[in-house]
C-alpha cells in the first residue's frame, strides 16, 4: 500500500505528470526536457529525482548525459494507467507535444551531421557487398511465431533490427559501444514513433545487466569484431530466460583475409564446428543454421539455453 501511495503521490503535480506524457514518448535527457518544458534545470532535476527514486522513471548515464525513460518495473503499469486518462485536448500536453517534434528532430538531424562529420555513415554489409534485405529476411524466417516478448539487440548500431521487431516485441533495448550509433539509433526509433524500444550505451563483455532478462538475443554482424568471441557469447547467454533463443548472423569461415585490415575485422569469420564450440562452452545449445550463398560466406545460428534444451529433448522421449 505505501508503494501505491507513493508512486500516486509522485505523479499527481503537474510538472512531473508531463514529464511521464513526455517520456511515454521515448527516452530524453535533462537539456531536451528543459527547452521542452521551459523550466530551469535544477527545478527539472528535483522532479525527475523523485520520480526514479519512486520507480515511474529510470535514468542511465552515457557519457555526459543522463537520459529518462518511463521504468519497466512496478510502477510501469500504475503509469501507463494514469496516462491513458490524460485528455488528448489538453492544451499544455499539447504543446510540449509540438515542442517535443521539433526537440526530436533537431536531435535527428544532429546525429547526422555527426555521422557526415566523422565517417560513420558507412555501411558494412553495403561495403562488403551483403544486401541487408536478405539478411533481414533470414532472420524474419528463423524467428518462431507470434509475440517475441523481450529483445536485447547486441551491437545494435543505428537501431535498425528495434525497428524491424517493434511491431512483435513487449520491449527492446539496443546496447552499442559506440556513441554516435546510438544518437542515430535514436532518431530511428523516435522518428518511427517506437516508445518500447530503447538504446544505451554498454560494453558487450560486460552487459549493466541482470541475468535472465530477455526472450530473445540478437548478435548481428557483431562477432568478427570481438577481440574475445568466448566472452561476448557468455555474455549473450547471460541475457538468456531459461525458454529463450539466440540469434546469430555472422560471417562463415572464408579466405578474404584483407577485410582483416581493411575492415578492421579481428576474425575471417567462424567455422561451423568453431561457433558449435563457443556456443556449448557459453551454455547454449545450438539448434539449427542457415546458410546464406552472398558475396561472402554468412551464416544464421539460432541457439537454446543447454539446461532447457535437454529438458525438452528428456521430455520428448
Amino acid at each position: 500500500m505505501e508503494t501505491l501511495l507513493a508512486l500516486l503521490r509522485a505523479a499527481a503535480e503537474p510538472t512531473r505528470l508531463r514529464l511521464l506524457a513526455l517520456t511515454a514518448r521515448g527516452p530524453f535527457c535533462v537539456s531536451e526536457l528543459t527547452e521542452i518544458l521551459g523550466q530551469s534545470q535544477p527545478r527539472l532535476s528535483r522532479h525527475l529525482r523523485l520520480l526514479c527514486d519512486c520507480g515511474l522513471l529510470t535514468r542511465t548515464r552515457e557519457g555526459a548525459n543522463v537520459w529518462f525513460a518511463l521504468a519497466e518495473g512496478p510502477g510501469a503499469g500504475l503509469a501507463h494507467d494514469i496516462l491513458a486518462r490524460l485528455p488528448d485536448g489538453d492544451p499544455e500536453l499539447a504543446g510540449d507535444r509540438r515542442r517535443a517534434a521539433r526537440v526530436l528532430a533537431e536531435r535527428a538531424r544532429a546525429a547526422s551531421e555527426a555521422f557526415r562529420r566523422h565517417g560513420i555513415e558507412w555501411d558494412e554489409t553495403g561495403a562488403l557487398d551483403l544486401p541487408a534485405p536478405a539478411l533481414e529476411a533470414a532472420l524474419l524466417d528463423a524467428l518462431p511465431a507470434g509475440d517475441l516478448g523481450r529483445l536485447l539487440d547486441i551491437g545494435t548500431g543505428t537501431g535498425r533490427l528495434l525497428e524491424l521487431l517493434a511491431p512483435r516485441i513487449a520491449a527492446g533495448l539496443g546496447v552499442d559501444a559506440s556513441a554516435a550509433m546510438l544518437a542515430l539509433a535514436r532518431a530511428r526509433l523516435a522518428r518511427a514513433g517506437i516508445a518500447h524500444c530503447r538504446v544505451r550505451r554498454a560494453d558487450m563483455y560486460r552487459l549493466p545487466l541482470e541475468d535472465g532478462g530477455f526472450d530473445l538475443v540478437v548478435m548481428q554482424m557483431v562477432l568478427h569484431y570481438a577481440e574475445d568471441p568466448a566472452a561476448a557469447l557468455r555474455e549473450a547467454a547471460r541475457m538468456l530466460r531459461p525458454e529463450g533463443s539466440f540469434l546469430l548472423i555472422d560471417l562463415a569461415r572464408h579466405e578474404r583475409h584483407e577485410l582483416l585490415s581493411r575492415f578492421a575485422h579481428r576474425w575471417p569469420g567462424f567455422a561451423e564446428d568453431a561457433i558449435s564450440d563457443l556456443l556449448r562452452e557459453a551454455g547454449l545449445a545450438l539448434t539449427s543454421a542457415q546458410h546464406l550463398d552472398l558475396a561472402l560466406p554468412v551464416r544464421l545460428w539460432v541457439a537454446r539455453p543447454r539446461l532447457a534444451a535437454t529438458a525438452e529433448a528428456s521430455f520428448a522421449v
